[in-house]
């Protein structure tokens, strides 16, 4: 039983790990992660700015 698993799942597993480089991978997640941080930034500077403008027309 443990041969017939190995012998499904390790091609499976080479394909993955020619098919998927890890530069290509890592570059995916910063570039998710730097857009992540700039629109989180703005989203935040916008949500300041209107809540000291409300604060200045009480």
């Amino acid at each position: 039983m443990n041969q017939l698993k190995l012998k499904t799942v390790l091609p499976f597993l080479i394909f993955i790990s020619v098919a998927l480089s890890s530069c290509q991978a890592i570059a995916g997640i910063f570039k998710a992660g730097v857009w992540f941080g700039v629109i989180g930034v703005v989203v935040i500077v916008v949500i300041i700015f209107w809540l000291i403008s409300k604060a200045r027309k009480k």
